[in-house]
């Protein structure tokens, strides 16, 4: 059989074989249209399953009249005129090929008016035929796309199709992505007749937390933390569910990159790795997270159905939402902790008893409160953030500022929790630090938040006496941190490295090895393939340059104690990290390098203050 060129019609329904899949693959492709064309109101109207109709209407900008036939064609589109177009695309739908395919394999309607026409205009197409016929018609400022009779021209396709309510099921869960992604749009979604889902435009963060608890359950809105998160030019925001929370089944799992639905591996990697072992094998994770990056740092076109981009730094991308979202884990308090919280504070409600802090057999229990706090506030030792018994919240690190967070009520509505100040949380602290108060339990102590101080000691109690805790020197032990495991980079990091940070390295290969790392050298050129697991959430291309110059500089050799010097005075690793990393090994006292707190003298001291 010779070469030849295929007929337009042939052509367009070899594409609606990729682009129109099922139903539910129509409703995407007019819902985005609708869209990119700046409507704010759009409603969706399905008929057996999508399969007898389609309707899609919105309020738009419309097509003009001598535009209609052309938007029926293939490779017509309004959106990129240019080549470097597709170099930053921040439109939904770009490829110009979806009317055209799915008029090739249903019977569709297109009316539409723009604000400067008078009237409006209809185009109708039918399958294989493909001839546009125009007429006037009655219509608002806006579009509406009635597709019937999906796949009639195609047997082999129909016949493939699932029952009503499948097919609808896949309508309805692309209707919810889709309202997650806009929430300044309205949406209606009618099946048979029968409203389904009706969203109002969710302008105010109030309104936002409504329309999530609507879309993805109460529970995950009330378990869910919410998070805001930037670096260099990249942002991530939205909301992930406590680790306790999770489910076996996967019940919401939304990701957004610049406003598109994505089903990328990389970002499920990503999320999947910040969990690590805080979620078990059984259960699957939660969220609703949108990722905005500069369009030219994504490309889009990769994917028929553009469920997947390929980032064009997708090392940096990786990284930044692991520590992202690790980074809230951390702050969000288990569920037993919130437990203890809540019976703490009914108890100190109910009681007028002020626990002390027990020092000696006698203790502080019947001191004043305002001294506690006094002593509290001037100890100088950042207090642990208060958890909201509904609703854990947390917050991004970094340079960003956190998203307001609220905690639903039993009605349903959010209500937002103040945030208190470090004595007012005077009353955990006192639960945590007394060993005579009827509340505080060895589980309590346990669970508690540590108390740090310039991200390198800790404040901790043992056998009745407050110790602070040198973590670095304590953790400068070889043998405490050689007993961390290495963890795998998903893609190596790479590094140019100088002749002088060559030697430095070559010298330190051993010992560099022994601290859990896995690299090698090849022409200038340094590539990380594996770091030590306490270490895989910081940022290891931003510190990890200033440690090989630290090494020149200062001609010193590679070694646990000028490592965690290096980060923790850098701020690069939370102290926090090192306690939940090395826990076991920090819970004997024989090898804390660590002196008592003197609670007299600074009572004492104190009160000379106050004369």
């Amino acid at each position: 059989m010779s070469i030849q060129i295929l007929s337009p019609q042939l052509a367009n329904q070899i594409a609606a074989g990729e682009v129109v899949e099922r139903p539910a693959s129509v409703v995407k492709e007019l819902v985005e249209n609708s869209l990119d064309a700046g409507a704010l109101h759009i409603e969706i109207d399905i008929e057996k399953g999508g399969s007898k109709l389609i309707r899609v209407r919105d309020n738009g900008s419309g097509i003009a009249e001598h535009e209609l036939v052309l938007a029926l064609s293939r490779h017509a589109t309004s959106k990129i005129t240019e080549l470097d177009d597709l170099e930053a695309i921040s439109s939904l739908g770009f490829r110009g090929e979806a009317l055209a395919s799915i008029s090739s394999v249903s019977r569709l309607t297109l009316t539409s008016r723009t604000e400067q026409q008078t009237a409006a205009w209809q185009a109708s197409a039918a399958g294989r035929d493909m001839d546009v016929d125009i007429r006037p018609a009655a219509h608002p400022v806006g579009t509406s796309i009635e597709v019937v009779d999906l796949f009639f021209n195609t047997p082999a396709r129909r016949k493939f199709l699932r029952t009503d309510k499948t097919e609808f099921g896949h309508i309805d869960e692309l209707i919810k992505r889709l309202a997650l992604s806009r929430y300044d749009v309205g949406w209606v979604l009618t099946h048979n007749g029968q409203r389904i889902r009706q969203l109002k435009p969710a302008l105010t963060p109030e309104q936002r937390q409504q329309r999530v608890a609507a879309l993805c359950s109460k529970a995950f809105a009330e378990y869910a933390a919410e998070i805001e998160n930037s670096y260099q030019g990249i942002k991530l925001w939205g909301w992930i569910l406590h680790p306790d929370a999770c489910q076996p089944q996967l019940n919401c799992q939304y990701s957004y990159v610049n406003g598109r639905m994505m089903r990328d591996k990389l970002l499920n990697h990503a999320i999947r790795q910040a969990y690590g072992e805080r979620l078990t094998d059984d259960k699957v994770p939660a969220f609703v997270l949108y990722l905005e990056i500069d369009p030219r740092q994504v490309d889009v076109n990769v994917h028929p159905a553009k469920h997947e981009v390929r980032f064009h730094q997708s090392r940096l991308i990786h990284d930044f939402v692991v520590s992202a979202l690790a980074d809230a884990l951390r702050q969000i308090a288990p569920q037993e902790q919130l437990i203890v919280e809540q019976t703490i504070q009914q108890t100190a409600q109910n009681s007028s008893y002020v626990a002390g802090i027990n020092t000696d057999e006698n203790g502080f229990a019947n001191r004043h409160q305002e001294a506690q706090e006094s002593l509290n506030a001037a100890s100088g030792y950042a207090l642990p953030q208060s958890h909201s018994p509904q609703r854990p919240q947390s917050s991004g690190s970094g340079a960003s500022a956190s998203r307001p967070s609220a905690a639903f009520s039993s009605s349903g509505m959010p209500t937002y929790a103040k945030a208190r100040p470090a004595i007012a949380q005077l009353q955990q602290q006192q639960q945590y630090l007394s060993a005579t108060a009827e509340v505080a339990t060895a589980a309590v102590a346990a669970i508690a938040q540590p108390i740090i101080a310039d991200n390198r000691y800790w404040l901790r109690q043992h056998q009745g006496q407050i110790f602070i805790i040198d973590l670095v020197t304590t953790l400068s032990n070889e043998q405490v941190l050689s007993s961390a495991k290495t963890a795998n980079l998903l893609l190596p990091l790479r590094f140019n490295i100088s002749d002088n940070q060559i030697a430095v390295l070559t010298a330190n290969a051993t010992a560099i090895k022994q601290c859990g790392f896995d690299s090698v050298i090849a022409d200038k050129l340094l590539i990380v393939k594996a770091v030590p697991v306490w270490l895989r959430h910081t940022n290891i291309s931003q510190w990890l340059p200033d440690f090989l110059q630290q090494l020149i500089n200062n001609d010193k050799t590679v070694g646990y104690n000028l490592l965690t010097i290096l980060l923790v005075e850098a701020n690069w690793l939370d102290a926090a990290v090192l306690i939940d990393s090395f826990y076991a090994q920090l819970n004997t006292p024989e090898q804390w390098h660590a002196v008592p707190l003197q609670l007299q003298s600074s009572l004492a001291l104190l009160a000379k203050r106050e004369i």
